[in-house]
């Protein structure tokens, strides 16, 4: 398929770098507004930059929206409505109106339409059970140092991440949701703490900061029988299982516990935004929904909204 990359941004050139090692992905063009930037990123790849979207419509089969994300409705619909497919960086919009305009986009012309919701693609995530039907406790944490250059709260930042991940674990609606958070280095929010229960029970703490002084990125996930350990910046999974325990009387007796840790061989390896790629390619050239579609991206953006309304209130 002849690919489109939409935004010479830092996110625009990870994608067409990546794009470029799969088979059913040929790179052709890169839109940017600065046409010197998509240049740049073009030239890598032997293709053709261009600042007018208009010039790549009915001659691409798929693109990748990697603008900012209040240009992500306008870019998709206008590419969907041309029959392109489309990935749509994370968030898919910066509103649940606009996020559902572009998913009734791809549904009134049939084309495959996904969000990209990278971390969904982490090896380690892509090891766990979706949904874990007898997940009892899921604890989310995402630290980072502060960059300037973000644009957004911390919420639709860094925690929507873990809010997809959460609700695709739980395969349950929520029924309640308590937060806080508050704004330290000027208006928006910078740290976030969320409570969200689930109608089948499952309960998950998510903690989301940009004030931390380095990055952690971890799931931990309590079950009856085990207790998963999840590290994402590692891209690694440790299950600790209790064998055995007994417990005699105070007069002599002894407490012994037993158990076993396992490190589960993970299938797929690589870099997660590359297998997310691979997902997209897969998808549209079978024309089969992907493992994050846009309906999912719409639900996780109404859980961002839920967060945001907790903590104001």
């Amino acid at each position: 398929m002849k690919l489109a990359v939409v935004g010479a941004g830092i996110m625009g050139a990870n994608h067409a770098r990546l794009a470029g090692n799969i088979r059913d992905l040929d790179v052709a063009w890169v839109v940017d507004p600065d046409l010197e930037r998509a240049n740049v990123v073009a030239e890598v790849h032997d293709a053709q930059a261009t600042s007018d979207l208009d010039e790549v419509l009915g001659v691409v089969d798929a693109a990748v929206v990697a603008a900012p994300t209040h240009l992500h409705r306008p870019l998709a619909v206008e590419l969907l409505a041309a029959g392109v497919h489309v990935l749509v960086e994370k968030p898919l919009a910066a509103t649940v109106t606009d996020a559902a305009a572009i998913v009734d986009e791809a549904d009134r012309h049939d084309r495959v339409l996904m969000a990209g919701h990278v971390e969904r693609f982490n090896p380690a995530v892509l090891a766990l059970d979706f949904p874990m039907v007898d997940a009892v406790h899921v604890a989310c944490q995402r630290l980072s140092p502060y960059l300037d250059r973000v644009r957004d709260d911390v919420v639709l930042d860094l925690m929507i991440h873990d809010l997809d991940i959460v609700r695709a674990l739980a395969g349950a609606p929520v029924a309640a949701i308590s937060a806080a958070g508050r704004a330290v280095r000027g208006d928006m929010l910078d740290l976030a703490t969320a409570v969200l229960e689930f109608d089948n029970g499952m309960v998950a703490t998510l903690t989301a900061s940009r004030v931390g002084q380095h990055k952690i990125r971890s799931l931990e996930i309590t079950q009856p029988d085990r207790f998963v350990s999840v590290d994402l910046v590692r891209q690694d999974v440790t299950i600790n299982r209790v064998e055995h325990s007994e417990f005699l009387t105070s007069e002599g007796a002894r407490y012994r516990q037993t158990g076993v840790v396992e490190i589960p061989f993970l299938e797929h390896r690589g870099e997660p935004l590359e297998l997310e790629l691979r997902e997209f390619a897969r998808a549209a050239t079978t024309g089969t929904a992907p493992r994050v579609t846009g309906h999912d991206a719409v639900e996780t953006l109404g859980l961002v909204d839920a967060v945001r309304a907790a903590i104001g209130g």
